[in-house]
């Protein structure tokens, strides 16, 4: 007699599938060279996947998908319009700002300069949005008259940074506009200050922490460099030259890139941010069924998912009233700090990698290292309110 079969229940099988979606789209990239220089179409087509896994496929989410990238806030004016402007601004007027940026480089010597950039950035990225400051550093970073590897470096530290610096308003980027909005009501009756409140110190103290250290690594590294490439450059002249001023290690960058590849830049990124959206809803359940339910320590963690998936996303599944200060705090800074982990992982890498044309790889070296001490340093402050 046959024996009867027991159905299958939904759940794990759609848990199954979402959680083979997540692992590849932690391993591919890294795994094979099509994939990693293909990074919009295949995050498209893992969203497309997920979306059909979990069944979610709607009208209004698709709509979201499709006008997420060229509007804010019910505003027709996007990361795609913002993108594609700031590189049509560069493309006709770079000899103006490249020079600008380069005198100043230099002037301030690489150290300070870093340290201002990164500072200044991330702070007032709360302010004009963390979009528009990502645009403003990645033409920056191309104006500076550094080695491509420092480029990276200053690149990937300056975003650790933004990502920190915009959510202390809803003005900032749009984790910290749904926190707002999801604990409006009763019992916080969060105001436009709450985040400031609640993250400020975590936020200002990490934002000032990573400008030292990009100052610290990457322009006293680059500082180094120039006294030697300097002191082999006079070693040929009259002693007269020696009171001369130091050079940089490159002269002032040519303007190479292409008008097509301005606008072509611009539609990856809405590619890239439509992907998100799509792949963020997609593995919405997985944090319903599984992310929400785990205490302050534990989701503090665990989204360390936010390297992969938009943080924006995870807020408005996990984020709401029903949550203590300290699980809301935790989640956050979570979201905050992982998203600089991979390209993915928040708007300002998407921008910058696109500009620069950092790989996956090149991102991970540096982003995966600099994320997990910064996710143990802000763990080990938490934790005496976690005990």
């Amino acid at each position: 007699m046959a024996m009867a079969t027991i159905p299958a229940d939904p759940v794990v099988l759609v848990s199954i599938g979402l959680f083979t979606i997540l692992a590849l789209v932690l391993i591919l990239p890294f795994k094979f060279k099509l994939v990693e220089q293909n990074l919009e179409a295949f995050f498209l087509i893992m969203g497309i996947v997920a979306m059909t896994i979990a069944g979610l496929w709607s009208i209004d989410v698709i709509q979201e998908a499709l006008l997420a990238p060229v509007m804010i806030g019910g505003i027709p004016l996007g990361i795609f319009q913002i993108v594609l402007i700031a590189g049509l601004a560069i493309h006709y007027f770079n000899k103006q700002f490249y020079s600008a940026v380069f005198r100043l480089s230099r002037k301030l010597g690489p150290p300070l300069f870093i340290f201002i950039i990164i500072s200044v950035l991330a702070l007032v990225s709360s302010i004009i949005s963390v979009i528009v400051a990502a645009v403003i550093l990645t033409e920056i970073v191309v104006a500076c008259p550094y080695e491509r590897k420092d480029k990276i470096n200053l690149t990937i530290v300056t975003c650790f940074a933004l990502g920190l610096g915009a959510a202390l308003t809803p003005l900032g980027e749009p984790l910290s506009t749904i926190a707002i909005s999801k604990l409006s009501g009763e019992p916080y009756f969060a105001d436009f200050f709450f985040l400031f409140d609640l993250l400020g110190v975590y936020i200002i103290i990490g934002v000032l922490a990573l400008a030292a250290f990009g100052a610290l690594w990457i322009g006293r590294k680059i500082s180094k460099s120039s006294k030697n490439k300097s002191s082999s450059d006079r070693s040929s002249k009259d002693n007269d030259d020696k009171g001369t001023e130091e050079v940089t290690i490159c002269e002032l960058p040519e303007y190479t890139e292409k008008l097509k590849n301005v606008v072509l830049r611009a539609v990856k990124v809405y590619i890239f941010v439509a992907a998100l959206i799509l792949l963020g809803t997609g593995l919405s359940p997985l944090i319903i069924w599984y992310f929400t339910q785990i205490p302050p320590y534990g989701l503090y963690w665990v989204n360390i998912t936010s390297a992969v998936v938009d943080n924006a996303t995870l807020t408005a599944a996990e984020i709401g009233p029903s949550l203590s200060l300290l699980q809301i705090k935790s989640a956050l800074l979570g979201l905050l700090i992982a998203g600089g982990m991979l390209i993915p992982g928040n708007i300002p890498n998407i921008v910058a990698a696109a500009r620069l044309k950092i790989t996956a790889k090149e991102w991970a070296r540096i982003g995966l290292i600099l994320g997990m001490v910064l996710m143990v340093i802000y763990f080990l402050w938490l934790l005496p309110e976690f005990i």
